[in-house]
């Protein structure tokens, strides 16, 4: 038609313009212009701009402002949580339908706003696609819609603050906030730098799917000392916090004693070995380094380790896929600096350096760069610098490159390559990392686990598995929350008395002088002193070992010697084992229940009764051995997957007062079923019972080293344990100053941490919850009894 300014089907194509949207915008500048170029603050439902705030500018890539972003106070902190408070009745008690729906209407416009979105991550150099968030939304959706069905017996938390790093990646935020919200708790996120403009895009999109006013809150600020600000409320009921370690560390230390849990999920620090065995498709494997290794931003550092039959081929194939690359931007001109040390140290220590071109003499930029020939010792291995540097190790046989590739303290990820099936499915085992990728790099969803080992994280995001971090037993009492106390850090544990045997006393005036047990045999202290078994009435009972922290060294190294064999136990033996040692119980049935009344002062009746629920909850442990251990998630994509939960490795126990038997054996019988070693500090109160017990463990075949039981004070053995780099987890129950020094102590070494508040519900015959029936009782000490693994296998 003449006139006509309609686009013809060719037109369109040659330009490719975005048709029109049916949103106010459509690009992440149009989203930008429309906040006036300053990000606010996103509280009730809506963006909230107070005034006289300080705001903190972010840059692109090229060094060009893309916005401003305020920063939040004291004020703003309480508005936000009181707003979240008022959100959590409501949205806990909304029908699982009711919360699933929200869920899928901000899928759907995901995809709608995916162009906004795709700019707003490139622009603030956190790239995360919006198919990946889609997928989010949907998986969580269906817990939402599921939760009351196949969790029952768990309630949410209440309010959660999600807390990430500056650098930190949009999905693991968001893979921490979309499970909290689907299980009934509200959020309150304190997204970084890089995340903050997606954050608040994807709440303001919440908001328009119909998410209650007050359900989701985003509010930023200066650092990571506003997470801390936010969990030091008194509505917070649980943080956890993506990012680098030094600000993971430093909430750790400003929330001890706060009465808040923390967990901890360490990506972005994280060295993984990248494996490749002779029987690799080399080409596939030197691909997979070039497309995940060399990229401008990397969420996990990569050493290269390959076995000496086939590295002059790899070497080979990286140097003609480097020749031709050019420099890579780096994020700072620190970071160069980093790099150029790094770089000079392993060459000075014999490596060789394989680079496209030289680096510039200045500037945040810099060659991808191949170390090859590096010592496992040296700093470009252990702590890689931030920048396109690839380590390269060789290894003779595949035992060897499994020990190289666990030399690390960190246990994130790790790829391997190789055609034979047996030897991938053997190194996934013997790797201790959480996720695995065979013959693959980086995939990921969220119907799988995503859970650090080591220096890596002490919690679990994804799949059914990390739902639970954001739940609790409806029958289970949180931490009770309160100030800090003026604590020594340094000198906790320190001052406690040490009860020696009185000069002159006669031996032959107390019933029995015990041991402890190390290594599988009973032994004294290492320091010689002792202390004194009470009755109720004040009577001296007994003696019984002081241990110090050279017992806890020693019970550790046993530990370490065993766990390894007890862990590669089938769980039919282990169940055995565990068999033969309720029998061994229910054969000491009358002198234990003897203990627990002489000591306790219970009656004949409730005494028995803790010896025959302890006898009860043996056999279920030993029941419970091989089940439940692995599945097979359905995945979007082609490939298959497993889901494996392993041992956790060496726990240390710190007992309560309660009941002197029945959590003793509770905790000990999770433990040792799911293949752990553990430490065990028994009541300090009321350790009669267990130094009974330790002669049932010196008849069984359990291996020596697997259990240890040392007596002593509970506050100087808890310090010995929280030290000691080995031990991998602590379950307290203890003091308001115990677990506060555990929370600020066990952030470096990190450890997966259980704590109980004991306070004045130490007494003799309290049994809540050790002696309620419900599954769950049991479902929850099994799952701190374990870590999962996520293994990916892909298909031609």
């Amino acid at each position: 038609m003449a006139g006509s300014t309609n686009k013809t089907v060719f037109e369109i194509f040659q330009t490719m313009d975005y048709g029109p949207s049916s949103s106010s915008f459509s690009t992440a500048q149009s989203w930008l212009d429309q906040q006036g170029g300053s990000l606010s603050l996103f509280v009730e439902g809506k963006f909230a701009r107070p005034v006289d705030r300080q705001t903190r500018s972010l840059t692109d890539s090229a060094g060009k402002t893309v916005c401003s972003m305020m920063c939040a106070v004291e004020e703003d902190v309480s508005a936000c949580l009181s707003s979240a408070a008022k959100g959590a009745n409501g949205w806990s008690e909304l029908s699982c339908h009711q919360r699933a729906q929200p869920f899928l209407r901000l899928a759907s416009a995901v995809q709608r706003h995916s162009q906004c979105m795709s700019e707003l991550c490139e622009l603030s150099q956190s790239s995360c696609s919006p198919a990946a968030l889609v997928r989010l939304a949907q998986y969580y959706a269906s817990w939402a819609q599921l939760r009351d069905t196949l969790i029952p017996d768990w309630t949410p938390r209440g309010v959660v603050a999600v807390v990430g790093s500056d650098d930190s990646s949009l999905y693991s935020l968001w893979l921490k906030v979309l499970p909290a919200l689907a299980v009934g708790n509200t959020v309150v996120v304190v997204p970084g730098m890089s995340t903050a403009p997606s954050s608040l895009l994807l709440a303001q999109l919440f908001g328009e799917a119909g998410l209650p006013v007050g359900v989701l809150n985003v509010i930023t600020g200066s650092d990571v000392s506003l997470g801390a600000k936010v969990a030091q409320n008194p509505n917070v009921a649980y943080v956890t916090y993506t990012g680098n370690k030094q600000d993971g560390e430093t909430l750790c230390r400003q929330t001890a004693g706060w009465g808040v849990p923390v967990s901890l999920s360490l990506p972005l620090d994280s060295v993984c070995p990248y494996i490749i065995f002779e029987s690799a498709d080399i080409d596939s494997a030197v691909d997979g380094v070039m497309e995940t290794v060399f990229k401008k931003r990397r969420e996990y550092q990569w050493v290269l380790y390959v076995q000496e039959s086939v590295q002059e081929s790899v070497v080979a194939r990286l140097k003609l896929r480097l020749a031709g690359m050019k420099s890579i931007p780096l994020q700072s001109e620190a970071h160069r600096a980093l790099v150029d040390a790094a770089v000079q140290e392993a060459v000075g220590q014999g490596a060789t350096i394989i680079q496209p071109c030289s680096p510039p003499p200045s500037g945040a930029l810099y060659p991808p760069t191949l170390l090859s020939g590096v010592a496992p010792s040296c700093q470009a291995v252990v702590c890689p610098a931030p920048g396109p540097v690839l380590p390269l190790l060789t290894f003779r046989s595949p035992g060897e490159g499994v020990t190289l590739g666990n030399h690390s303290p960190h246990g994130q990820a790790a790829s391997i390559w190789t055609e034979d099936l047996t030897l991938a499915l053997e190194t996934t085992k013997s790797l201790a990392v959480g996720t695995v990728w065979v013959n693959s790099l980086a995939v990921s969803d969220p119907s799988l686990s995503l859970s650090g080992r080591k220096h890596s994280g002490n919690c679990t995001d994804g799949g059914r598995e990390g739902l639970y971090q954001f739940l609790r037993l409806s029958h289970s009492s949180p931490l009770p929350r309160s100030s800090p106390c003026a604590l020594d850090y340094a000198g906790f544990g320190a001052a406690a008395a040490k009860v020696s045997v009185p000069e002159g006393f006669d031996p032959s005036s107390i019933p029995r002088s015990y041991s402890h047990f190390v290594a599988g045999r009973a032994c004294k202290a290492d320091s010689g002193c002792s202390r004194s078994v009470l009755s109720p009435e004040g009577a001296v009972l007994a003696h019984c070992p002081d241990a110090g922290r050279k017992d806890v060294r020693n019970a550790v190294e046993a530990a370490i010697k065993a766990q390894p064999g007890w862990m590669k136990k089938s769980p039919s033996a282990r169940a055995q084992s565990l068999y033969s040692l309720a029998g061994l119980l229910a054969q000491k049935r009358q002198p234990l229940a003897t203990s627990i009344q002489t000591q306790t002062g219970l009656s004949s009746d409730e005494a028995t009764q803790e010896v025959d629920l302890s006898i009860t909850r043996l056999y279920e442990w030993a029941a419970r051995c091989d089940k439940d251990l692995c599945g097979v998630p359905f995945l979007p994509q082609s490939g298959s997957a497993l889901s494996m939960s392993e041992p956790v490795g060496v726990i240390g126990v710190v007992l309560p007062d309660s009941r002197p038997l029945l959590p003793l054996v509770s905790l000990l019988g999770a433990a040792l079923a799911m293949g752990n070693a553990v430490v065990m500090v028994p009541s300090e109160k009321y350790p009669l019972p267990a130094l009974e017990f330790i002669q049932t463990l010196q008849s069984s075949d359990l291996p020596g080293g697997v259990v240890s039981v040392i007596t002593g004070s509970r506050d100087q053995l808890t310090q010995a344990i929280a030290n000691h780099s080995v031990i991998q987890a602590i379950w307290y129950w203890g003091s308001k100053e115990g677990c506060q020094f555990l929370q600020h102590t066990c952030s470096s070494p990190l450890k997966r941490l259980w704590l109980h508040c004991e306070g004045d519900e130490g007494k003799p015959g309290d049994g809540a919850p050790w002696t309620l029936p419900q599954p769950s009782l049991m479902e929850d000490m099994w799952r701190q009894a374990v870590v999962w693994k996520s293994v990916w296998i892909p298909t031609a």
